[in-house]
């Protein structure tokens, strides 16, 4: 049976996520920080396996990928979700917002593409997926530090997709656009109607989509697609 890792597992794409995979008949094991009944009401209800890390402390995640791999024998999909937004001046936001935002955003993206791919190696290949943002294709003011870690996370992949190529894996990015999840509810209606008119399809996208495109990113028929960037934005840029 294939397995897939999801970091951020619990609500909005995440949760997509793991239905999608789970439907596919994957076994799922996936990663939450917050909010632990979305998360054991997901996994009951997928028969997917629920495991709490800390993804901003580094010990946390050497604990949740050891427990991870140890569920799933081994890792044919690693989906990098877990992430957090900030909005405001770049010169209100203090160093300590810039590098909590960056150790979930960019920091723990590393820490778990270290830590699995040796157990995808060991394997004989698989692939990796990273959820970028539209904003890190072409930066949004009032979001500048969000907007740097999610243009990192694509320079990453393009690195790491030649790095590990040759080994059988494939590293690729989503950069969704205005998504309706919960990093939406601190926008009026009205703004959110102005978002949905900027998209060229008129409407905003569901973590469903995104799930969509991730599942064709790790699956058989993308096999000969690695270091892109796929937008799943309705045409917004």
């Amino acid at each position: 049976m294939k397995t897939a890792l999801i970091t951020g597992g619990s609500r909005g794409i995440g949760r997509a996520l793991v239905e999608r995979f789970a439907r596919e008949g994957w076994r799922v094991a996936f990663g939450y920080h917050r909010h632990p009944e979305n998360a054991r009401d997901l996994a009951a209800r997928t028969g997917t396996v629920a495991i709490h890390g800390d993804l901003a402390d580094a010990q946390d995640t050497a604990h949740f990928l050891g427990e991870a791999i140890r569920q799933l024998g081994h890792v044919d999909a690693l989906i990098l979700n877990a992430g957090v937004a900030h909005s405001g001046l770049i010169t209100d936001m203090t160093a300590e917002q810039w590098d909590s935002l960056m150790a979930v955003n960019l920091r723990a993206s590393f820490l778990c593409a270290r830590g699995v791919l040796p157990v995808m190696r060991a394997h004989g290949g698989g692939s990796v997926v990273m959820i970028s943002s539209m904003w890190g294709r072409r930066g949004a003011a009032h979001e500048a530090a969000y907007s740097a870690s999610k243009a990192a996370l694509i320079g990453f992949a393009q690195a790491l997709a030649r790095e590990v190529g040759p080994c059988g894996i494939r590293v690729n990015c989503l950069a969704p656009g205005v998504i309706k999840t919960a990093m939406l509810d601190g926008y009026a209606q009205t703004e959110l109607d102005a978002l949905a008119e900027q998209t060229p399809l008129g409407r905003l996208g569901t973590p469903e989509e995104v799930a969509a495109a991730a599942w064709f990113l790790c699956s058989d028929d993308a096999s000969f697609i690695t270091g892109q960037t796929l937008a799943v934005d309705g045409g917004f840029l």
